[in-house]
């Protein structure tokens, strides 16, 4: 059966004027006759830009969030407005209080709604309690990523506010997407907070089959000179066929891969990935 993957949300605006952007990140996932959401982006118009595509919210059976950042989750307060009959899966961790710290001040990047509201609204939810979870057949949620790649390095202004004090945040409640198809594996990224690398190599571990697709954040936007080149020479490699990342790439990263790579593409607000 085929899948087909659009891009609700994502920084920047395509083609499609009437389409909003923002920064954040939305995928409306359509495999087997089922609908999943992965990430919210950070208001209601991943919603208002459903309707101009004509996608149907009422459909989805599935949402999943990758982290506890509002660009990711914070749209989820107007989904439930529209419908809420679908089953939420989260990370462990995902309700921590999850700041950033810039010379001497913290700026708060969670969630704009916590677990006792979920309970309230009756929506369903689980957080993951295994590496792997298959929430339908053929598309699972991946988190306990293997952490191999001794460059890609979460930045320290990344904290966790637990017991009263900050600590680093470490990212252990991102999870990513991974979804079959005829061609191999899709792979679905929020932000690769524990490494873009990291995180595509636990799913060629895990499931012992090409990736066929990368699409949404890789956090490149951060990476060191070394880094981001280990990363680029990484993605050069020719068993993936598509790559659609964006959002927290940033511009160098896509610049390069532009230029380099010719199964890159810039994944954008409307854009669609069909695999038959």
């Amino acid at each position: 059966m085929p899948v087909r993957i659009t891009t609700l949300v994502e920084n920047s605006g395509g083609e499609h004027l009437a389409l909003k952007h923002e920064h954040g990140l939305s995928f409306y996932i359509e495999k087997d006759n089922h609908s999943i959401l992965f990430d919210t982006g950070q208001s209601q118009n991943f919603i208002l830009n459903a309707e101009q595509l004509q996608l149907d919210m009422g459909a989805l059976s599935h949402v999943v969030v990758s982290h506890g950042h509002y660009d990711h989750s914070g749209g989820l307060r107007s989904l439930n407005q529209v419908h809420s009959g679908f089953k939420l899966t989260l990370g462990q961790g995902f309700f921590d209080e999850k700041y950033a710290f810039y010379n001497g001040s913290y700026e708060f990047l969670g969630n704009n709604f916590d677990e006792a509201y979920l309970q309230d609204q009756s929506i369903s939810y689980a957080f993951v309690e295994s590496q792997v979870t298959e929430i339908l057949d053929g598309v699972w949620v991946v988190t306990g990523f293997s952490r191999t790649h001794q460059d890609e390095l979460i930045s320290s202004r990344f904290l966790l506010r637990k017991n009263g004090r900050f600590e680093p945040d470490l990212f252990n409640d991102e999870v990513l997407v991974a979804v079959d198809s005829p061609e191999g594996i899709i792979v679905l990224l929020g932000c690769s907070h524990p490494g873009m690398k990291n995180m595509i190599d636990t799913v060629r571990h895990l499931f012992q089959r090409p990736v066929y697709a990368v699409l949404g954040g890789t956090h490149l936007v951060e990476a060191s000179r070394e880094s981001l080149e280990k990363s680029i020479s990484y993605l050069a490699d020719e068993s993936f066929k598509v790559l659609g990342v964006s959002h927290c790439t940033g511009a160098k990263a896509m610049e390069i891969l532009g230029a380099s790579n010719r199964r890159y593409f810039h994944n954008r607000t409307g854009s669609i990935l069909y695999v038959e």
